[in-house]
């Protein structure tokens, strides 16, 4: 058993002067806090990588600089997959009794602190170096290969996919602290620079500046009880071009264990943080994860089902499309939402109910995924 004691988020965009390792502890300071503990208390680290800062030791590199010395310390890579992988990491470690309080961190600058070309390169390399780099795709080429596939068989259109980056900036624009707060239309979206078709510039995430941080805590250490009810994991592939059946992806195998080590069903869910680094992975996650069926997520945006009043509340604070995303730290923000929803502590963002939660992270080209449900205990 494991709970979510703290949770800490800096502002997403652009942070000038401040590094991976300062936007890291600011919100691992707020996470502590949040916790009601000390640095002295926390005897666990995980911390995500940065391709700003890489470092073969950059969990011992960041307790070093933070002024903690922890009996753990780990350091885990799996793409945007990893902010969840490391909460279902510390989860496991206090339930066996290793830890009694793990700092869970993600940050980078990703925005200032990296040029455009250095930030493509690092990213291109999740393709195959035989297969793939050679022929000189990026990420969203991969994604965009993906939803010309996608949309063949399942009839999903480049509207469908524009509603997604509508409704996470509705959401965003609710939130202080995301990058984007312009509203934005289905039009606009049509409207804006092709990137790799059919995904255009606001099909995908922006490169963002920031930081975000949980603390995976035995017991709890206050009132607010959140507690990490089931999580589980699934890797298919690691190359696009090893990837199975888009009926086959890990999202269906993780969200299956998950439920099957919570007991908890997706009617039982009240709230959704899915992992959207581009339209076309929000809308096959939530149709992978049973929140919609095939080609049907779309509609269900139009519909208002996934808005902050609407049945399953989705990303309300905007999102990786317009929260921002600075790699580890980017899907985290979504935990850290998913707390103070839970927490009742999102201010004019609050749902009705966000009492069981669903969480999400996706990694590499869908590569590597990770399921979790969190249940509000009192």
């Amino acid at each position: 058993m494991s709970f979510v004691t703290g949770v800490g988020l800096t502002s997403y965009g652009k942070h000038e002067g401040l590094s991976s390792l300062d936007l890291m502890s600011k919100a691992a300071e707020l996470a502590i806090s949040d916790a009601g503990l000390k640095r002295s208390d926390i005897d666990g680290i995980l911390c995500g990588y940065s391709t700003v800062s890489p470092h073969i030791m950059l969990a011992t590199v960041f307790a070093e600089h933070f002024g903690i010395r922890p009996a753990y310390a780990h350091a885990v890579q799996v793409g945007g997959a990893t902010g969840l992988a490391m909460t279902m990491l510390a989860h496991h470690l206090v339930d066996a009794g290793v830890a009694k309080h793990v700092l869970v961190v993600g940050g980078e600058n990703r925005l200032t602190g990296q040029s455009r070309d250095a930030s493509i390169q690092a990213l291109a390399q999740v393709g195959h170096p035989d297969y793939e780099v050679t022929l000189g795709p990026t990420i969203p080429a991969y994604y965009g290969l993906v939803a010309t596939r996608y949309m063949h068989e399942y009839g999903l259109t480049q509207e469908d996919l524009a509603e997604f980056a509508v409704l996470m900036r509705k959401h965003a624009l609710t939130h202080p602290g995301a990058q984007f707060h312009e509203p934005i239309t289905v039009a606009d979206v049509m409207a804006s620079k092709p990137v790799a078709m059919p995904l255009k510039l606001l099909d995908c995430c922006p490169v963002s500046d920031g930081g975000a941080a949980c603390v995976i805590s035995r017991e709890p250490t206050g009132e607010r009880q959140v507690r990490v009810r089931g999580c589980a994991q699934a890797h298919t592939h690691q190359h696009v071009t090893a990837a199975p059946a888009l009926s086959e992806l890990g999202a269906e195998i993780s969200i299956a264990k998950a439920k099957e080590v919570s007991g908890i069903a997706i009617p039982d869910v009240r709230y959704a943080a899915v992992y959207d680094s581009f339209t076309i992975t929000l809308a096959m996650l939530l149709e992978d994860l049973g929140l919609a069926g095939r080609g049907e997520s779309a509609a269900r945006v139009r519909a208002g089902y996934f808005n902050q009043d609407g049945e399953m509340p989705l990303n309300t604070h905007g999102g990786l499309l317009s929260y921002g995303h600075c790699g580890v730290g980017g899907a985290m923000a979504h935990l850290v939402e998913t707390h103070l929803q839970m927490t009742g502590r999102a201010e004019n963002r609050q749902v009705r109910d966000a009492s069981v939660a669903l969480l999400h992270g996706d990694g590499g080209v869908l590569s590597s995924h990770v399921s979790m449900f969190l249940e509000r205990v009192r």
